[in-house]
C-alpha cells in the first residue's frame, strides 16, 4: 500500500509565511559565516587559531538539535508544538547578534558564538520538522524549497550588509587593532532585528494543527507498510546489548587515540575529536544503563535508541551529508583567510587592503546564496523530470568541482564562477536531503529524526574543526587555500555516495501515479 496522506495542501502563500522565519535564521548563520572569523582575526587569533574557536557552533548543535527535536515532537501549548522553539530560539540569537560585534576580549566573541548557535539550532531544528507537519508528502520538496529559497535571500543580503555599510551608507570598514569596524556592528545590529522581526511574522502568520487533527492525520499517513515498519523500528527500545557494545567500544578507541595524540605530541585541536568519540560513548553507555534500570521513558533513553534504529534511507543519507558539510565547514571558515592571502596577497587585517578583500569574500557569499535561492524554485522541477537524487548527486559534483577551482583564480571579479556552482549545491543541499528524509521517516517522530539527522551536519563540522588546522600546519605552510581544495574534493565524494541512497517515498509517489 502507498502512503497516503489526508493533509490538506496548502497554497503558495500559506507555504511562503511558515517558511518566512528562515529568512532571519539564515540572517544570523550568514553574518556568523562571512564575519566570525574576521572578527576572531581582528581580536587577535591567528589563522591556525580559528577552528578551535568554531568548535562551539557544531558542539553545540550536536546537543541542541535533538533535545529540542524530542521536545518539541512532545509539546503543545498556546502557541503550538513547533512555535514556541522558534520564538524563544530568535529571542536570545538576536540578542547575541547585538552583543557579539562589541566583544572587547576573544574569549567574549567565542561565548557569543556559542550562545548565538545554540539560539539558532534551537529556532532553526523545529523549521525543519515543521515542512513534515504541515505538508502532505507530495509537497515536502516545495516545502524544502521554498525554505531555500529564504535561506539565499536572507545571506544574500546578510553577506553583503557590510559592504553595503561601507560603500552606499558610508561607514568605516576598518578600525583601530583589535576593534570591530562600525560597518560589520551596524550589519550585526540589522541582522537581530531582521532575525526576530521574520521568526514572529510565521509565528503569528501559521497555525498548527491541533493535537487531535494531527493524531489523525498521522494515523492516516501510516497506513503504509513500509512506514509502519519504521514506526515499529524506532518505537522498539530493544538493543540493550547493542548500546553496551557500541558505547564502550567508542568510549575505548576515543580514550586510546587521546593518549596516543597526547604523547605523540600532536596539536591540541585533535583531542576535539578523539575526546569527542569517548563522550558519545559515554551517553550510549549511560543511556543503557538508565534502559536497564526501567527508565526507558527518559528523553536520553529514547534518543539514543533512535538513533540506533535510524531507517535505512537516513543511514545512507547520513554519508552524503557528512562531506557534504566537511565541505561547507572548510569554505566558511577559510575562504576569508584565503581570498585575503592568495588573491589580495595579505593577511594584515588593519589593512584597507585585508578588509577590501574581507569584504569582496562577504559579496562572494551573497552571490552563491543569491543563486541558491534562484535554483530553489527550478529544483523541485527538475527532480520530477528527473528524480531528486540525480539532481542532489550532480549539484554536488558541479559544486565541488567549483570549490576546488577557487584555487586558480587570480582575479577577485573570476570569484563569482566557482561561486554559481558553490550556490547550486548548496541549494540542493539544503532541499533534497530533507524532502528525501521525511517521506522516510514516522511523522511523530519527526522533530528527533530530523535532529538526529544532524548529527551528520554537526560531526563533519567537528572533524574539520579538529584535522583542518594541523593539515594546514603541517602539509600545507599554512595556506588557507588548500582547506577549499580539500572541501571540494570532500562534495566529490558526497556527490558519489548520493548514487547509493534509496529515495522510497519517491518510487511510491510514482507508483501512486501511474496505478
Amino acid at each position: 500500500m502507498n502512503k497516503q496522506s489526508t493533509k490538506p495542501k496548502l497554497t503558495f502563500w500559506e507555504i511562503w509565511n511558515m517558511s518566512f522565519g528562515f529568512l532571519g535564521i539564515q540572517f544570523g548563520f550568514a553574518l556568523q559565516n562571512a564575519n566570525v572569523s574576521r572578527i576572531f582575526e581582528t581580536l587577535g587569533a591567528s589563522v591556525d587559531d580559528i577552528p578551535i574557536l568554531w568548535i562551539a557552533a557544531p558542539v553545540t548543535g550536536l546537543v541542541v538539535q535533538p533535545i529540542i527535536g524530542h521536545m518539541s515532537d512532545k509539546t503543545w501549548n498556546s502557541l503550538g508544538r513547533r512555535r514556541p522553539y522558534f520564538l524563544f530560539g530568535a529571542i536570545f540569537a538576536s540578542l547575541a547578534l547585538f552583543i557579539m560585534p562589541n566583544s572587547p576580549y576573544l574569549w567574549i566573541a567565542a561565548g557569543m558564538l556559542w550562545i548565538m548557535d545554540a539560539s539558532i539550532n534551537v529556532s532553526m531544528e523545529p523549521f525543519r520538522a515543521f515542512v513534515g507537519d504541515m505538508l502532505p508528502e507530495d509537497q515536502h520538496t516545495k516545502g524544502f524549497a521554498m525554505q531555500t529559497f529564504f535561506i539565499g535571500t536572507g545571506a544574500v543580503i546578510a553577506s553583503a550588509l557590510p559592504y553595503i555599510m561601507t560603500n552606499w551608507i558610508g561607514l568605516s570598514n576598518t578600525a583601530a587593532a583589535g576593534e570591530i569596524p562600525s560597518a560589520v556592528k551596524w550589519s550585526f545590529y540589522i541582522g537581530g532585528l531582521t532575525f526576530l522581526g521574520s521568526v514572529l511574522w510565521t509565528v503569528l502568520k501559521t497555525e498548527e494543527y491541533p493535537p487531535e487533527k494531527f493524531d489523525r492525520f498521522v494515523k492516516d499517513e501510516s497506513a503504509s507498510d513500509s512506514l509502519i515498519d519504521a514506526a515499529k523500528a524506532t518505537e522498539s527500545l530493544g538493543g540493550l546489548k547493542k548500546k553496551f557494545v557500541i558505547g564502550s567500544a567508542l568510549m575505548a578507541f576515543g580514550l586510546g587515540l587521546t593518549y596516543y595524540i597526547n604523547g605523540a605530541g600532536f596539536e591540541k585541536e585533535l583531542f576535539i575529536f578523539s575526546i569527542g568519540v569517548a563522550v558519545f560513548g559515554a551517553v550510549m553507555t549511560i543511556a543503557g544503563l538508565m534502559q536497564k534500570a526501567g527508565m526507558e521513558d527518559h528523553g536520553l533513553v529514547v534518543v539514543v535508541s533512535d538513533f540506533l534504529s535510524m531507517p535505512t534511507t537516513m543511514v545512507q543519507l547520513s554519508f552524503v551529508q557528512f562531506f557534504s558539510w566537511f565541505a561547507l565547514f572548510a569554505m566558511w571558515i577559510y575562504t576569508t583567510a584565503a581570498v585575503t592571502s592568495h588573491i589580495y596577497g595579505t593577511s594584515d587585517t588593519t589593512s584597507m587592503l585585508y578588509n577590501e578583500g574581507a569584504d569582496w569574500v562577504g559579496i562572494c557569499f551573497a552571490i552563491y546564496n543569491g543563486f541558491a535561492a534562484l535554483i530553489a524554485f527550478a529544483l523541485p522541477k527538475l527532480a520530477k523530470w528527473s528524480s531528486r537524487k540525480i539532481v542532489h548527486a550532480a549539484s554536488l559534483l558541479i559544486g565541488g568541482v567549483s570549490l576546488a577551482g577557487i584555487y586558480f583564480v587570480s582575479d577577485p571579479m573570476m570569484l563569482v564562477v566557482p561561486m554559481l556552482g558553490i550556490g547550486l549545491a548548496w541549494g540542493s543541499i539544503l532541499a533534497m536531503p530533507y524532502a528525501i528524509l521525511s517521506g522516510a521517516i514516522p511523522s511523530t517522530k519527526m522533530g528527533v529524526y530530523m535532529g538526529l539527522f544532524n548529527f551528520f551536519i554537526v560531526i563533519p563540522q567537528i572533524v574539520a574543526a579538529s584535522i583542518l588546522g594541523t593539515m594546514l600546519r603541517n602539509f600545507f605552510g599554512g595556506e588557507a587555500i588548500y582547506a577549499l581544495i580539500a572541501g571540494g574534493v570532500s562534495l566529490t565524494i558526497a556527490a558519489a555516495m548520493m548514487v547509493f541512497v534509496d529515495d522510497k517515498a519517491a518510487e511510491d509517489m510514482e507508483a501512486a501515479e501511474i496505478g
